[in-house]
């Protein structure tokens, strides 16, 4: 029987430990959260924190695993990679990993190699940056960020030196190795950040399942709640930005695996790409994309993990209008009452509800605090828009 080691168990990184139980395979669970719902599919469970790199080598020695998965995890993704590389299973190189998964780095990164790129400095203190900003001669508004997290965790915008306080302390906050990065904001030239996830064969990228990435207007901006196809950008662009993508792995060495993706183009047409995590997407991204292809993308991540041949047909269908969208709350508290309206009821092709009434909530700032998510089929691309755009007119959320 293969053995897999699966680092994390949260709700979002349930569905690859559901399929590799399916196909027959062992699975060995590592996460520092107990209570996590994946030790329930798990044949074997170790209390271990998925960023111990040494410390799950010596697990994966001990159970002789033959597998190596950090599924929707950007902080585990380079223990996969250690783990993989120190004992020749399927893998990407350890350091282009840490690259992809450190912001600091992957500006560095992009910089040097002569793609486009936002001026961007990393500080462990607040008053340097300080000093290091008027320096530099950094023009306002300018992004904040955690150089490690994910879901978009402590992310914000200031438009002036006197915003950095409760900025800079937030992302630190939600920085692992305590180091924020500051680059100047990129104006979008499009309505929607383009998000969604690749999957690499071989070193090429054999699906490019691109998708526009909706966030809240008031609450969290830069936080996702939705995503859905088609993409609302010309082919010219789409191309453009698969060559680039391609550009960046075959520089890196990235051989396989899947990508969670997040690029833009600015007013001048001009492609940045902000992130490419060497991992699946949150928020249920890969069944959205199967639904959308029939592409199975948890399951080429857990075979390919095993070194198992792969067959992935590139092809996003023109006439398909789906979308998913993150229940969440604007209040900390108790929830009372959440209601799909009967104008939503139609388009719901499946729900997935992570909260009870009576549950404890808070306020909607990280992927994390999520109360559910609901997968949508529309008729048009003009039904598809409208509801997107208006959400909160058909999902209410009550919390005292």
């Amino acid at each position: 029987m293969k053995k897999l080691l699966f680092l994390g168990g949260s709700i979002q990184q349930t569905p690859a430990l559901k399929y590799a139980k399916k196909r027959g395979y062992y699975c060995i669970l590592c996460d520092f959260l107990s209570d996590n719902p994946g030790r329930d599919y798990a044949d074997e469970y170790h209390l271990v924190s998925t960023t111990d790199q040494e410390e799950v080598l010596r697990i994966a020695k001990q159970t002789k695993i033959d597998g190596i998965i950090a599924f929707a995890s950007d902080p585990a993704a380079p223990t996969a990679a250690y783990v993989g590389n120190e004992l020749n299973l399927p893998s990407n190189p350890y350091e282009s990993v840490r690259i992809l998964t450190k912001k600091d780095l992957f500006r560095k990164f992009l910089k040097k190699h002569g793609f486009n790129c936002p001026k961007a400095e990393s500080f462990y203190y607040k008053e340097e940056a300080i000093r290091e900003l008027e320096k530099l001669e950094f023009e306002y508004p300018l992004m904040v960020k955690p150089i490690d997290s994910s879901g978009s965790k402590g992310v914000n915008r200031i438009n002036s030196i006197n915003e950095l306080d409760e900025a800079f302390e937030l992302a630190l906050v939600n920085s692992k190795e305590k180091i924020v990065i500051i680059e100047e904001f990129i104006e979008m030239g499009h309505k929607h950040m383009i998000g969604g996830d690749g999957f690499v064969i071989n070193g090429e990228l054999k699906f490019n399942g691109f998708l526009n990435c909706h966030r809240s207007k008031n609450l969290s901006p830069y936080v996702p709640i939705g995503k859905s196809y088609p993409l609302f950008l010309d082919n010219e662009k789409i191309n453009l930005a698969k060559k680039e993508i391609e550009k960046v792995l075959r520089i890196l060495g990235i051989t396989m695996g899947a990508l969670n993706l997040e690029l833009m183009f600015d007013k001048r047409g001009r492609l940045y790409i902000i992130e490419i995590g060497p991992r699946n997407g949150g928020n249920m991204i890969p069944d959205l994309l199967e639904m959308i292809t029939g592409v199975n993308l948890i399951a080429a991540t857990v075979e390919a993990a095993l070194g198992n041949e792969i067959k992935i047909i590139d092809d996003m269908p023109n006439e398909s209008y789906y979308s998913i969208y993150v229940i969440h709350s604007a209040e900390k508290g108790n929830l009372v009452k959440l209601d799909l309206k009967q104008e939503i009821q139609k388009n719901i092709v499946k729900n997935i509800i992570y909260k009870e009434i009576g549950s404890k909530v808070d306020i909607f700032d990280g992927a994390n605090k999520a109360l559910g998510i609901i997968f949508l089929k529309f008729d048009n691309l003009e039904e598809l828009q409208d509801k997107m755009d208006n959400m909160n007119n058909f999902v209410e959320v009550e919390v005292l």
